[in-house]
């Protein structure tokens, strides 16, 4: 597939009033596998003209993959081709509520038993701003037969994915840039006109503001991105998302982490226990919460999450840094590697990642509070040491006496 340099090339543009300016044009890397992914997606959606697909994003979705998707659902109305935006867990962050709510964006969770009935309806399945790794129903839309026909994320390689096409850039900081590159390219004729343009104009930047930093952590091709959405969103929707308030839970859990962390070579690391399912956002903001204290550079948070729904629970964590060096991808596949399938437990992008771990045999909340506390020191214990091991290796091993 056809990548772009954070180099750009330099231009003259000739402006109406006989002056000139300069003008960034990103620089395709070449390619001998493929050409430019606009056209391979455009003769990708013209092959599956009035197909029905499903456009799977990771459980805990977010700003630049709910606006993602939706631009992705925008285009391929163009081709007659019906989607479904799904996720399989919840949307728990107040911003990613207030987004959904203020703008229509059409996402909604799967159920699993509801829904399943329908999968023959569907033709093809889509992942964006993922690769299968962060969602629990990747591998049930697999085992069902749907086959996997494009993939569009800017995280670094997750696993080995047999789709139709992959357009993969890890140098790209949202996906929601590659997504507004389409559209600059022909996918789609954005209208200002049209109310469901703009809204979806506003949810891109929104993602992509999300997953820049507001812009601090952008390269050329983002910062491109954010000047073409600048001509369609709506400046006092996405003030109204921005100030969505948060939760008196989701304060307790970063009160939580206040109270827990431990810090060791400008890293801050704290457990916060157990979490219900739709509290699970919670932790990513503490996290960002914990990165900005004086002298840290790195802040990584973890619990336990329970979801009563499915009778499951899985050991979430999110990382923060502002430390350049640092590749949060390379270190939390270091820090946890695999399982058995080769599936990494988690990864991440410029500045920021996450992981997600199967509790498995020790699974279940009991009414025995002394057995869900040994359960918590044991993950609490594990889950240190794998990271100690890296921040500080003199004093990684942690002493169970």
């Amino acid at each position: 597939m056809m990548t772009f340099n954070s180099d750009s090339e330099v231009s003259e543009v000739a402006l109406p009033n006989g002056n000139s300016a300069i003008s960034l044009v990103p620089r395709p890397e070449p390619d001998s596998d493929s050409d430019d992914p606009v056209q391979a997606v455009r003769r990708l959606l013209e092959a599956h003209r009035e197909d029905r697909h499903l456009v799977l994003l990771q459980d805990f979705p977010d700003p630049d993959a709910l606006s993602s998707a939706w631009a992705y659902k925008l285009i391929a109305a163009n081709y007659k081709i019906e989607c479904d935006i799904i996720y399989a867990g919840t949307l728990s962050h107040q911003e990613n509520i207030a987004l959904v709510r203020l703008t229509g964006l059409p996402a909604r969770r799967w159920l699993n038993a509801a829904d399943s009935a329908h999968l023959a309806d569907y033709q093809g399945l889509v992942l964006v701003d993922n690769q299968g790794t962060t969602s629990q129903l990747y591998e049930h839309l697999r085992e069902a037969g749907l086959p996997l026909v494009l993939v569009i994320d800017h995280h670094a390689p997750q696993s080995k994915l047999d789709a139709e096409y992959i357009d993969l850039r890890p140098h790209i900081r949202a996906t929601a840039t590659i997504l507004t590159q389409y559209l600059q390219q022909g996918l789609l004729n954005l209208d200002r006109n049209n109310s469901k343009h703009t809204k979806c104009a506003t949810a891109l930047m929104h993602g992509l503001r999300a997953d820049t930093n507001q812009l601090m952590h952008a390269g050329a091709s983002d910062f491109m991105a954010a000047a073409y959405l600048s001509q369609f969103y709506d400046g006092q929707l996405l003030s109204a998302v921005l100030q969505a308030s948060r939760s008196k839970r989701v304060m307790d859990v970063i009160e939580r982490s206040l109270r827990n962390r431990k810090v060791q070579n400008n890293v801050s690391i704290a457990g916060v226990g157990y979490l219900r399912y739709d509290d699970r956002d919670a932790i990513p903001q503490a996290a960002d919460f914990l990165v900005t204290e004086e002298n840290v550079h790195t802040a990584v948070v973890y619990g336990i999450v329970h979801d009563e729904d499915e009778e499951r629970e899985v050991v979430i964590g999110s990382l923060r840094t502002s430390k350049i060096t640092l590749d949060p991808d390379e270190f939390i596949k270091e820090a946890f590697g695999q399982d058995s399938e080769g599936r990494f437990f988690g990864g991440g992008r410029s500045m920021a990642g996450g992981f997600e771990i199967p509790v498995g045999f020790l699974s279940g909340f009991y009414e025995n509070s002394e057995y869900n506390r040994l359960k918590w020191e044991v993950f609490d214990t594990q889950i240190k040491q794998k990271l100690w091991r890296l921040v500080n290796p003199e004093e990684g091993m942690i002493n169970t006496d």
